[in-house]
């Protein structure tokens, strides 16, 4: 079938919106037709040709929601008109990752879906009889893609797409941190060091546990405003007296957990020292450049500081992403205050440059027909 996609052709060039070819789903796949696809970082870092791992030409996104239009042999879990979340990180349930209960990371997939194909080492996406990648096993800045049915979480039709989209990436990083990875304690304190949909994410999960102080950390006047609407309860600039000020507020002790949402490893730095001594938690959720390296006075953990990585938060994405849009619809998590614009296929380009000038918190490009 013939449909229109966003195209890196080139490394640090706009995204070609093109009319590509899709071929139907194989084995254990399902084609899904796109309704909504947040604009991501980890869209923009390929796409400018920072990411060594990046490959061209594909077709970007990840952070998708839409509907299932056609199954392929072998699908169980899900049915024609089922409405999805697309995974980056998928669940298989049956990897040796997936068993043993202790981690997310699912491998069933992994090694195909890191060079930009489905599981088989195929491509179903050609422009002109040349084949184009499927970024992150997603490809989900077109009207429909093709990804495999472990790599798609099946939720609750009444939510809005637009919303619950942001769930596939973003949002489910951050709150989920909190929720099922960090598992912050009811009354405790917690420090969120970076405002974007991640931090914001982790500053939700965390209200939702119960914390009774949540401190934001970021340099934008109008993140941390937006922090303190939905759940912060102390905001601070940021910079190199973030520390101290964290310190100051908790009697020089620190904060119970602390998360890091930059991808800067100065503020992962900061993240760390500014956990609590005894007990402390530091997430580390930010994606730092290649060859950067966290640096760690050995005395901060000595002393009792413990650090921790969270690809996706830790979430689970069959399991935990149907869950988190329940409580979306129970008027829990404040999704659609997240949405900042909302822009055609076409105009993506236009989102990347909102992004990068940190304009709103996030553009869901929109699907509606």
């Amino acid at each position: 079938m013939k449909i229109r996609a966003a195209v890196l052709v080139d490394f640090g060039k706009p995204l070609s919106i093109e009319e590509v070819e899709l071929a139907p789903p194989r084995e254990g796949e399902c084609l899904v037709q796109l309704e909504a696809c947040g604009v991501c970082h980890t869209d923009l870092y390929p796409a400018s040709g920072a990411d060594p791992r990046g490959y061209a030409p594909c077709v970007l996104g990840h952070e998708g929601g839409g509907v299932v239009a056609e199954v392929g042999p072998g699908v169980r879990s899900l049915a024609v008109g089922d409405r999805v979340v697309t995974l980056f990180s998928p669940q298989c349930g049956t990897c040796a990752h997936c068993k043993s209960g202790k981690t997310n990371i699912c491998t069933a997939i992994r090694e195909q879906q890191n060079k930009g194909y489905l599981p088989d080492g195929t491509t179903r996406l050609q422009r002109g009889g040349q084949e184009l990648r499927h970024f992150m096993g997603t490809s989900t800045f077109a009207e429909f893609t093709v990804m495999p049915e472990i790599a798609l979480a099946k939720v609750n039709p009444a939510a809005n797409p637009e919303a619950t989209c942001m769930l596939a990436c973003g949002a489910t990083t951050g709150i989920a941190a909190a929720l099922y990875k960090a598992e912050v304690e009811a009354g405790s304190t917690v420090a969120v060091f970076g405002a974007g949909l991640v931090g914001l994410g982790a500053v939700v999960g965390a209200k939702l546990r119960g914390a009774e102080r949540i401190f934001i950390v970021d340099p934008s006047r109008e993140r941390r405003d937006f922090a303190l609407r939905v759940g912060a309860t102390e905001a601070f600039e940021g910079g190199e007296n973030a520390v101290q000020a964290i310190l100051d507020a908790t009697e020089g002790f620190g904060a119970d957990y602390c998360f890091e949402a930059t991808g800067l490893v100065s503020v992962m730095g900061q993240a760390v020292e500014a956990a609590r001594m005894g007990w402390g938690l530091c997430t580390i959720l930010g994606v730092a450049g290649k060859g950067q390296k966290l640096e760690v006075v050995p005395r901060y953990l000595i002393t009792g500081r413990r650090v921790q990585g969270a690809s996706f938060g830790g979430a689970r994405g069959r399991t935990h992403v149907p869950q988190l849009v329940e409580l979306y619809l129970e008027g829990k998590l404040p999704l659609d205050d997240f949405i900042s614009q909302r822009l055609p296929l076409e105009r993506v380009n236009e989102g990347f440059e909102l992004m990068e000038r940190q304009e709103g918190i996030r553009t869901v490009l929109s699907f509606a027909r």
